[in-house]
């Protein structure tokens, strides 16, 4: 079992920025493929970036592409999901998630992640 806790969500003024922390305990997440994903009310889940491997390989979708970052600190069992330039349209509830086994092809996918955090809230204001 893994457990997840994100942290780090806020209110913030557009251009501004967030840095976003998910904890992982019970297990090793360091080579986990981990991902966040958002959701904003009234609007399905969907994919923000991920992050696989040793290596740190990371994707992203394109909305975000340029201004996010996904990174990992494997000592600290820790992915984080730094946020630049916010807009008003990124505000939503961000989840931090983690697979089971290594994925390839179906990151995008939220039924590819078997551990779920509780999410944290970012609002961005125009």
């Amino acid at each position: 079992q893994v457990q997840l806790q994100e942290s780090g969500g806020g209110l913030v003024q557009a251009g501004g920025s967030l840095r976003l922390s998910c904890v992982g305990s019970g297990r090793t997440i360091s080579t986990a493929t981990m991902a966040w994903f958002r959701q904003a009310p009234g609007k399905e889940r969907e994919f923000v970036a991920a992050i696989r491997g040793v290596a740190g390989t990371t994707y992203y979708t394109d909305s975000v592409k340029g201004r996010f970052t996904a990174s990992r600190d494997s000592a600290k069992n820790t992915v984080y999901l730094q946020m630049n330039s916010l807009k008003p349209e990124d505000t939503a509830n961000y989840y931090c998630a983690a697979a089971q086994r290594p994925l390839y092809g179906i990151m995008e996918v939220a039924t590819s992640y078997t551990y779920w955090g509780q999410g944290t809230q970012v609002t961005v204001s125009s």
